[in-house]
């Protein structure tokens, strides 16, 4: 068998970089430069303008004795709670109701409950602080049934601020993650459920037995861009709360304009830039990882 020359094997290793090439070149030219660049400006103390001074690692080692950045950070691991594990396990119920239902009219649904992501989140912010404002629709509607000790001001409440907060994000999310799971079912040959239920069994094994594993890989997609828009979130804590009250719905999002925009910390607030973006992608490469094990695990079986 002839050998190929040299020249045609660098070819054929390179060429497929060709390809790529340009799609990295935008990739790097608005992601990667804006992102070495604030981990440049988290070096140095800096108000915006006029001159800097190199700090080091300073304003990182002062991240960590600040208490409101602790605080931001444990926002937001508690948001996605609200953000990503709700949405899930209720997506996981409506679209399994729906997909063992075959509900008619379900093009008209699947628009209805897409419908909250592709309307402006100010807007979504503005009509959800009128619902939870202490005159609004909550709390007149808990006082039509006689539970009058239960309405308050929800946004101004400091313990009950950051739940309401995220009681919106499970309403943001909780149609995008049922359409993607949606999706999955949808390929799960009805075979399968009609072996299974000649076999005797009921929905709940049906779900366990075929449902849950067929989706698995939808449930980690989610799981990652749920998760990356709790911790990104901050129109929604700008227009509801503004951090308040006190620090109980500041998240880092918002402590990178507050440190930037008003306290003129440039510096800091890129730490902070850094340290949510390292926490974004560490969480999201655990969430990776365990999705693929359990992948392996299912085909082994």
């Amino acid at each position: 068998m002839a050998r190929r020359p040299p020249s045609a094997v660098v070819r054929s290793r390179v060429t497929p970089y060709l390809f790529v090439l340009p799609a990295f070149l935008v990739f790097a030219a608005f992601s990667l430069y804006p992102l070495a660049r604030a981990a440049q400006f988290s070096l140095y103390e800096w108000p915006g303008f006029g001159p800097s001074t190199f700090v080091g690692l300073r304003n990182y080692a002062e991240l960590a004795g600040d208490p409101a950045f602790r605080s931001a950070i444990g926002n937001a691991l508690a948001l996605i709670v609200f953000y990503a594990l709700l949405p899930l396990v209720i997506g996981l119920v409506l679209a399994a109701i729906l997909r063992r239902g075959q509900v008619r009219g379900m093009g008209f649904f699947r628009t209805v409950i897409f419908l909250p992501q592709v309307v402006a989140l100010v807007v979504v912010a503005v009509a959800w602080r009128q619902i939870y404002s202490p005159d609004g629709s909550l709390n007149r509607a808990l006082r039509a049934v006689g539970l009058d000790s239960l309405a308050r001001g929800w946004l101004g409440d400091p313990g009950a601020a950051l739940p309401a907060v995220g009681l919106i994000g499970t309403w943001l999310e909780t149609g995008l993650v049922m359409l993607l799971l949606l999706a999955g079912m949808s390929r799960i040959p009805q075979e399968l459920y009609e072996a299974a239920r000649l076999d005797g069994a009921g929905p709940l094994r049906e779900f366990r037995a075929i449902t849950l594993p067929a989706v698995r890989g939808e449930i980690v997609v989610a799981l990652v861009l749920t998760i990356i828009a709790a911790l990104k979130t901050f129109d929604l804590v700008y227009m509801t709360t503004s951090g308040g009250p006190g620090h109980a719905t500041t998240v880092p999002s918002f402590e990178v304009y507050h440190r930037a925009f008003e306290l003129r910390e440039v510096g800091s607030a890129s730490a902070v830039a850094i340290v949510l973006t390292a926490l974004v992608f560490a969480i999201n490469l655990l969430v990776t990882r365990i999705g693929e094990r359990g992948t392996e695990g299912g085909g082994d079986a």
